[in-house]
């Protein structure tokens, strides 16, 4: 029987995740406007060479193309019915490319609505979680990753959630940016401190950080966290570096060596799991594997 997460990690190993999705999306032509979820229905072989390319990279674990499947988030293009079929494909195409042996995690973005605004009640960001969750661990993922979170109230009810429904390990994921003081905050004004005792309180099992910055400002996340907690199992996705806009296009100036050279501090400030997030590739992947193996 295949280990859990939490056994990997209680063993002292260090596990690679993938890399960014959307950005390999847009290189193979989705269009702006378009719905990336609807590519696991109407062209999955180009979510299926993503997966792979990643696992081929010597990741342990792939996400699913799902970030946006909740019921919220496909309403914008008249998707909300279809969250389940799109869900389980999901799935079903990161556990093809996995097989047996590497894991795969159920990718879960924010809803876009927000309680404090009152355009949504706590039942129904249950709801719409659960929904996903369920459909994501149907096609036959290990684990669900609640991710880029920056609320704490809709971060703790994806974890119920996911929690409550499913018998999948959960980890959740905050999205910081750095202030002009120095520290680390979401857009709702959440420090990595902040989320730790909420998050494990709903039932996470692995908590950190994706996107936002770079892998150097994660090293200063992950010691924040660790300050705090010592024994909470870390999992972080940098992204590759902080956004530029260049000769029309956005672009990620951190290179796989650039990247791969700071993961040895990422290991020593307390991170477990690493991987990347926007801009990061199957070779940004590979490397982490060269240096942290």
């Amino acid at each position: 029987m295949k280990k859990t997460l939490l056994q990997f990690i209680s063993e002292g190993k260090i596990l690679i995740s993938d890399g960014a999705w959307g950005t390999f999306l847009q290189i193979k032509g989705l269009k702006p406007g378009e719905c990336p979820e609807q590519w696991n229905i109407d062209r999955p072989d180009d979510v299926f060479d993503i997966a792979a390319s990643y696992i081929a990279a010597g990741a342990d674990m792939i996400e699913t193309n799902s970030f946006g499947g909740n019921r919220y988030k496909l309403e914008n293009y008249g998707l909300e019915g279809n969250v389940v079929e799109i869900n389980r494909k999901a799935a079903k195409i990161s556990r093809k490319a996995a097989g047996n042996s590497k894991y795969v995690l159920g990718s879960v973005g924010p809803t876009g609505k927000m309680l404090v605004m009152g355009n949504v009640t706590e039942e129904e960001l249950y709801d719409a979680f659960k929904e996903q969750s369920v459909a994501l661990y149907e096609g036959g993922v290990d684990a669900i990753v609640i991710e880029t979170m920056t609320a704490l109230d809709e971060a703790t009810i994806a974890v119920k959630a996911a929690r409550e429904n499913t018998p999948c390990e959960v980890i959740c994921t905050m999205t910081f940016d750095k202030t002009v003081t120095d520290e680390y905050r979401t857009m709702m004004g959440v420090s990595p401190s902040e989320m730790i005792n909420e998050l494990k309180t709903a039932g996470a099992h692995i908590i950190g950080a994706n996107c936002s910055n770079g892998i150097e400002g994660m090293v200063k996340i992950t010691e924040e966290i660790r300050s705090i907690d010592k024994n909470i199992p870390v999992v972080i996705h940098a992204n590759a570096g902080m956004p530029v806009f260049k000769d029309g296009c956005t672009c990620f100036p951190e290179t796989p060596e650039m990247m791969a050279s700071i993961a040895p501090s990422l290991v020593a400030a307390g991170a477990n799991i690493i991987g990347g997030c926007c801009g990061t590739t199957p070779e940004h992947i590979r490397k982490l594997v060269e240096v942290l193996r």
